[in-house]
């Protein structure tokens, strides 16, 4: 009988060569490049294409797939119809699911379908991934518009992906500083491995799902409080918090009463979370920018920081991606229930690659199990019950 490991916990899925994680030393890296580095020389754009295509591109390859992002960025009226007729109060992540979903009836000819040759076919894959790519950005910065009953602002040519989600979202010109952090946390978010919505990617793939499908259900699995969900959790934690002053009283009490503190600790990392560390950085250039003039929140959240580091740090327990993202997003003018549909745009690039891989050797997902119910019984009438 096979050994039953709850949450398949170290039990390797699939082979991938587009992410690893070395969880001891804190090392994340994309296609072999370290986090740290395309963070501080790349763009979105081009680690999306460097997950995608498994290589960094040249300029000309990098202006192509630019050009191409930017003539997909328009939503076409249906599907800004459907988004009008969802419940304003609903989750932006239940809107982006829905529509996402959707896609696939007003972009017709995007399913596997008809066979593996199709899925084998780079050219379908390659305009498929950028058709979904340049469109979660503009669908989640349309929602804050139509929940609050206005029309969506237009997308722009002459900006780039992260700046033209902070012009549709807020309908002003983006900050130069505020731009270059979100393009950082894109691609912090991009990808990580096989993680649980990756995990529902492949086993979408896997049965020739359309790829609008594939998306949906990841979106669906990311949306959990255990999953990309952590970051909203986070500031809701901090504004409990109130004051660094009353840190050490809630973290004692949390590790008292074995409740989670969020944003802390990962299955991976025994280590801080490299991209933690990252953001934390770009929270104290922003904070030097601002001149210090920034959310009160953020003094929170470094003491609540370091009272887990002095009662975790022993047990591999640090602060995670989620810890630092949050509050970076409020800062933006980014409420709270959007911060992961943010995490959905950034992780669709990784999502897409291994789309991308799962097809080129594909085999539908099939696990077995352990049963535990009941030995084989006759069945009994009604009447005799």
């Amino acid at each position: 009988m096979s050994e039953y490991l709850p949450g398949l916990a170290g039990v390797p899925a699939t082979k991938s060569n587009i992410s690893d994680i070395d969880g001891e030393k804190g090392i994340l890296s994309y296609r072999g490049y370290r986090i740290e580095e395309l963070a501080e020389h790349s763009t979105f754009e081009e680690t999306a294409l460097l997950l995608l295509d498994g290589r960094l591109p040249n300029e000309q390859e990098l202006a192509e797939f630019r050009r191409q992002l930017v003539e997909n960025r328009r939503i076409k009226f249906h599907t800004r119809g459907l988004m009008k007729n969802l419940p304003a109060n609903g989750h932006p992540m239940e809107m982006l699911q829905t529509v996402v979903s959707s896609l696939a009836m007003f972009y017709p000819g995007s399913d596997c379908l008809t066979g593996a040759d199709t899925c084998n076919d780079l050219d379908y894959i390659h305009n498929t991934t950028v058709k979904i790519l340049a469109r979660m950005g503009p669908i989640v910065a349309m929602w804050e518009h139509i929940r609050a009953g206005y029309d969506p602002v237009p997308p722009r040519d002459d900006l780039s992906y992260a700046e033209n989600f902070l012009w549709m979202f807020t309908g002003r010109e983006p900050d130069p500083l505020l731009a270059r952090i979100m393009d950082v946390c894109l691609i912090l978010h991009a990808e990580h491995t096989i993680n649980a919505s990756t995990f529902a990617v492949l086993v979408n793939a896997s049965t020739l799902a359309n790829p609008y499908s594939v998306i949906a259900a990841a979106i669906g699995a990311l949306s959990g409080p255990l999953h990309g969900g952590a970051n909203q959790k986070v500031l809701q934690m901090l504004e409990e918090i109130g004051t660094p002053e009353r840190a050490e009283e809630y973290v004692d009490r949390r590790l008292a009463e074995k409740k989670v503190i969020w944003g802390m600790g990962h299955r991976e990392y025994k280590t801080k979370d490299p991209r933690a560390i990252i953001l934390q950085k770009l929270m104290d250039k922003f904070i030097e920018a601002r001149g210090g003039d920034v959310n009160p929140l953020f003094e929170v959240a470094k003491a609540v920081e370091k009272v887990c580091e002095e009662r975790l740090a022993k047990k591999g327990v640090y602060a995670n991606v989620d810890f630092y993202s949050g509050l970076l997003y409020s800062e933006m003018g980014i409420p709270s229930d959007q911060f992961t549909t943010i995490f959905a745009i950034a992780r669709t690039a990784g999502w897409l690659a291994h789309w991308r891989e799962q097809l080129a050797d594909n085999r539908i997902f099939r696990p077995t199990q352990i049963y535990t119910g009941e030995p084989l019984r006759p069945y009994v009438p009604i009447d005799q019950r």
